[in-house]
Parts: C-alpha cells; structure tokens; sequence
C-alpha cells in the first residue's frame, strides 16, 4: 500500500471499534473530537446496560468483565469497556472512554481521550489529550506531549498546516500503530495507520501511514 498522509478521522480509524464512533463522524478532524470528551461520556454512561456494566461512582462506568487492579486510581468522567485491564497503579485522570480488550498498564496516566477496542498503553506511559486507534500500541515508556513550551496553540505541520485553535493536543494514532519504547510523540503529533515508530524517537508533525519512523526522523515506507 502506498504512503499516504492520514489527517482526517475517516482515515485514521475504524469507528465501529469505539463507543466513540458515531460521535466522532460528525467531525473531519480527530483534534476536533477532544473539547467534547467529557460531556460524551456523560451522555453514553447512563445508557450501558446495567448487566454487563457496574456504576461504582459518579461519573464512572465499568464493565463487569474487566480487571481493575486495587490500586488503580478512576476519576469521572470515565468508561472502561469490557475485557480491559486496569493495572497496578494506573490512574486514569478523567475524561477517558476506554474501549474494550484493552491495557491501561502499570503507573501508566490517561487525561482527556479515546483509547478505540484492542488498544495497550501498558507499561509507564502519559497519554493525555490523545486519540489512540483500533489495535494501537504504546511501548514502555512512550509519551504523548500534550503543550507546548510556550503555550501557544498547536499548529499540525505536514504536507500542509493545520491550525487548530488548541493549546492540548497530545497525538493522534491511527488504527494499528506501533510506537517504540521510550518515543515522546510532541504536541499535535498523527500517525497514519500501519506505521511503527522506532523505540526513543522525538516525533512530530504528520507521519504517513504504512511509514517507519526512524528515530534520526527519517521515514522509510514499509514494505
């Protein structure tokens, strides 16, 4: 397949593999989706059925099926789908819709996202303000930057510019991605579908799909 640059939201994820995906269409771009968050938690919590999901506090909804580990930390609004695994002091900030077979691992930290089906961040990660797609995965240590240094808002840089009009954006992860140990994706970074970052890279801007990022920056197109 050839490398294309993935920026929209019909390109980067398969939306049936989100309890956000019907939300998510009336949206082009994914940066576009994350002032909403909150409140779209809010409004599907009350709908999960009462069989398979547990209601434990305000604002938090848990599949029955899933692991939560004791001392894990939940804040609302939050959703956490079935089969997930909340591990050993992972604390979850608020504001995250979890989908299900998923990791949220040990001390890894989520603020404001949408982590889609079959998703792992499962070993010290930060992912705040951040999409992660169908079957996207985080190595250890790998981190979402979500401000820049001068808190100015965040303008996305590839074959064109995006302006934003938002000071958090942390990254974008299309469907299937694979980012190296140690990697921080910068503020606004995207990833297309299929690519794989190199473990301790700096990333920033837009990385094509079906693209390895080196971690010199180089881009070299999967074969």
């Amino acid at each position: 397949m050839a490398q294309t640059e993935q920026v929209k939201i019909e390109e980067l994820f398969t939306l049936e593999e989100s309890l956000a995906g019907d939300y998510m269409k009336g949206f082009t771009y994914p940066w576009e989706v994350l002032a909403g968050i909150h409140d779209l938690i809010l409004q599907i919590g009350p709908t999960l059925p009462e069989d398979l999901y547990d209601h434990p506090s305000e604002d938090v909804w848990i599949a029955k099926s899933a692991k939560v580990f004791d001392t894990a930390y939940i804040g609302g609004a939050c959703i956490i789908g079935e089969r997930t695994q909340v591990r050993q002091a992972a604390f979850i900030r608020g504001d995250a819709l979890i989908g299900n077979d998923c990791v949220v691992g040990n001390s890894a930290e989520l603020k404001n996202v949408i982590i889609f089906n079959n998703c792992e961040v499962p070993h010290y990660n930060y992912v705040g303000d951040s999409i992660l797609g169908f079957h996207a995965h985080m190595g250890a240590g790998s981190i979402t930057s979500n401000i820049k240094a001068d808190r100015t808002n965040i303008v996305i840089k590839g074959d064109s510019c995006y302006e934003t009009g938002r000071r958090k954006i942390g990254a974008i992860l299309g469907d299937w991605v694979e980012v190296g140990c140690n990697a921080v994706l910068n503020p606004g970074t995207i990833v297309g579908k299929n690519s794989m970052i190199y473990p301790t890279s700096c990333v920033r801007g837009v990385v094509k799909s079906e693209t390895i990022f080196k971690n010199t920056g180089e881009q070299i197109a999967k074969k």
